[in-house]
């Protein structure tokens, strides 16, 4: 009786932490929806390239994701999945999905269908309807040193593949089997795996050296990667390495392979030859190649004002060391990271007068830490923001910009830095033969709902349970006895809890435990549990959890006493249950709920754009309806209680009836046509309705979502109850194996 109530208050000290938890959930979930509608406001909730996308079926929120990432503010569990917040912070690392247990996350790109920046490739990188022509690396649109690395390294072994097969074409003595343009990370890789493979090959690049863009980054920047490995060398195992670091590894690998690299090249086009292969043409010769492979940028050439005055040799589109500055009066032109992080370092530098100019009243679209330093240096005065404002011309000591109102400012200048991006090579491409047409792409593999994924711990559940049922009908004569008659049974040696199988299946369960707690581990940053994947560590979790069940019940002989075994067989069927609550019924509530959030934040901004039509007739009107609604969205959701709530939802009627007759009435008296009248009838209408179904769901959500918190704390509970379990067995009963 004693453990009955030491279980119960057990119980009930995890039901008052659920409720804390959840109502600190649902004010965290409040102000990320907060700052969703920020970044839409913004615009920084868009990303530019890839982007992490989330299946809501099989998120289960438990915020691994969002610690993985490396940029700020771009993932954020908001009411118990993750969301994108501030999209066009992410550079595409992907760690985010390589952390996901139930693999809920891909990395995808936007908007593939409409738009005409990305190439049309084959799945080995081979341009559609050019034979022998690749591309590798940025131009594909994935901007990652890794994704560099792995495509170039792909692509050197497909033509070396296709020159041992004899299916590349033939050329006259002096020709190439492959020629790499571009020796930033994906054409270096090419070049590596093509010398590794014997290829008679040449590396080209416009610039000097090797490197490419990375080349040009400013003293000491930290170039994000991930672990990869690089032809002819090995793994490259730091997740960020310094500018230097990864350049004098390129030109000791280059040097130590003999890699034959030519400078000062510019591409100016490839056309195909009649008997097969390439000619490529560029600024220093023509080179006919069997294969080619464009390893370039999208940056493409720094993109330039076209002001005058922007040929003085004091402007420059690149900042490679801010030491050289110090003391000078700068102006930097442009509001994107490598802009800001230029003008940070600059203003670091003493004696610098840094001032940055961009077309916009404010910027946005920046990492959080940097948008951080800016901001403060920006307050001390540190950095002078002229926004928004644009350079009119650049003499040799000044420099004028038109700012708002189109005022025309005049600053003293010594130094211009044009970081306003490139101008894509798309042109280019085009005259190469790369088609950016979105008819000609294969499609692509739909990253949409993939399911929760229960049909597999449903097949598990099923083996599990059938493999149960058959071991008791087996021995079906001795579980239909009672447990005092069991004693003199001939199987009782055999299968009594202390003894031979009975003690077997408690030793397999108290290692499927064991097993269990592993997945926590591995699931944390910088576990030394680091082989396998986690969506095998999340089945395995499931399906040794689902085991222990079934062999404690075997063990206990399927018989519940009150004892510690048997406290020990109610904790982990509780906690059986509280995983299975947590892992399959919850992830669909805040899916539903998220949608119903987003839906009310458009319908609102529906609100105020139909309000925007009205070409300015009947201001007082409009606006006393905006407030009206917000004051009833505002008011179904201003409940902070679980009674609140429920005299909410009792009042909702009424309140509603009464605005909707307020409405009608004012807007006749006012003269407002009836056909906006219903038009905003219904908005009214709408918004409540949506207001009422995100508070609920949102409630049974918050509930759902304390599984997580009940979850472990009954785990806890079990690993206690066990360890209690066994030093009574060990003291009591006599354990061992034989007769």
């Amino acid at each position: 009786m004693m453990g009955l109530v030491l279980l119960g208050g057990a119980l009930g000290v995890l039901l008052v932490s659920a409720i804390v938890v959840r109502r600190r959930e649902r004010q965290l979930g409040q102000a990320q929806v907060h700052e969703i509608r920020e970044a839409k406001r913004s615009g920084s909730d868009k990303a530019l390239l890839q982007h992490p996308h989330i299946d809501l079926t099989r998120c289960m929120g438990c915020g691994q994701c969002v610690d993985a990432c490396p940029e700020e503010g771009v993932l954020e569990v908001v009411y118990g999945q993750a969301r994108v917040v501030h999209g066009a912070r992410c550079v595409g690392h992907g760690l985010c999905a390589a952390v996901c247990p139930p693999e809920a996350i891909a990395i995808t790109l936007s908007d593939v269908e409409t738009r005409r920046d990305l190439p049309a490739l084959e799945p080995d990188f081979e341009v559609i309807g050019a034979p022998g022509l690749f591309l590798a690396g940025e131009v594909t649109g994935l901007a990652l040193v890794k994704t560099a690395v792995v495509q170039g390294a792909a692509v050197g072994k497909e033509a070396a593949r296709r020159s041992r097969a004899g299916e590349a074409a033939a050329l006259p003595p002096g020709g190439l089997d492959l020629i790499v343009v571009g020796a930033g990370p994906a054409g270096l890789s090419c070049a590596l795996s093509a010398r590794e493979a014997g290829l008679n090959f040449l590396l080209i690049d416009q610039e000097k050296g090797v490197g490419g863009t990375v080349a040009k980054y400013p003293r000491r920047k930290l170039v994000m990667t991930q672990p990869v490995d690089l032809p002819l060398h090995g793994r490259l195992t730091k997740s960020t390495y310094q500018k230097e670091e990864l350049t004098e590894l390129w030109d000791g690998l280059c040097e130590d392979h003999e890699i034959p690299f030519q400078g000062g090249h510019v591409l100016q086009g490839v056309e195909p030859l009649e008997s097969g292969g390439c000619r490529v043409h560029t600024s220093c010769g023509v080179f006919e190649s069997s294969m080619a492979c464009l390893a370039l940028g999208r940056r493409g050439t720094p993109r330039k004002l076209g002001v005058p005055g922007e040929e003085l040799s004091k402007v420059t589109y690149s900042l490679v060391d801010a030491q050289a500055y110090a003391g000078r009066k700068i102006l930097v032109v442009g509001g994107g990271d490598s802009a800001i992080e230029a003008a940070l370092g600059l203003a670091a530098q003493p004696g610098t007068d840094v001032s940055v100019s961009y077309r916009r009243a404010s910027i946005f679209r920046l990492k959080a830490a940097n948008l951080r330093k800016w901001e403060a240096a920006v307050a001390d005065g540190t950095l002078r923001a002229l926004l928004p404002s644009n350079v009119v011309a650049i003499e040799e000591d000044r420099v004028r910009l038109s700012g708002a109102d189109d005022q025309v400012l005049e600053i003293k200048n010594e130094d211009v830095f044009i970081l306003a991006g490139g101008e894509p090579p798309f042109k280019l491409l085009e005259r190469c033969g790369v088609s950016l047409d979105p008819a000609d792409r294969r499609p692509q593999k739909s990253v949409g709902e993939r399911g929760s994924g229960i049909g597999q711990a449903l097949m598990w559940a099923s083996l599990a349970c059938s493999i149960t049922v058959l071991w008791v009908v087996w021995y079906s004569a001795y579980y239909v006895y009672e447990p005092v008659d069991r004693l003199s049974h001939d199987w009782y040696s055999w299968l009594r809890p202390a003894r031979n199988a009975g003690l077997a299946a408690g030793l397999l369960a108290l290692l499927a435990v064991f097993a269990n707690l592993l997945y926590l581990w591995r699931r944390r940053p910088g576990s030394w549990l680091r082989f396998g994947a986690l969506r095998l560590w999340m089945t395995s979790h499931v399906a040794t959890g689902i085991s222990a069940g079934l062999l404690a019940l075997t063990h206990a002989g399927f018989v519940w006493k009150f004892s510690p075994g048997g406290y020990a067989l109610i904790a982990m069927g509780a906690l059986i249950a509280s995983g299975a609550m947590g892992r399959y019924l919850y992830a669909f509530l805040p899916r539903a709920n998220s949608g119903r959030e987003l839906a009310l934040d458009e319908l609102l901004g529906e609100l105020e754009a139909m309000h925007g039509e009205w070409d300015g007739d009947h201001p007082e009107f409009r606006a006393w309806v905006q407030k009206k609604v917000q004051g009833l969205v505002e008011h179904a959701q201003g409940a902070t209680t679980f009674a609140g709530r429920i005299w909410s939802l009792v009042q909702a009627p009424g309140q509603l009836s009464k605005l909707l007759a307020e409405l009608q009435q004012e807007g006749t008296q006012t003269g407002v046509p009836e056909s906006r009248i219903r038009d905003l009838i219904g908005l009214a209408k709408r918004s409540h309705r949506l207001t009422l179904a995100a508070t609920w769901h949102e409630e049974l959500r918050a509930v759902m979502a304390s599984w997580r918190y009940l979850h472990r704390w009954v785990a806890v509970i079990l690993i206690l109850v066990l360890v209690v379990h066994i030093v009574t067995a060990l003291r009591y009963a006599p354990i061992g194996f034989g007769d």
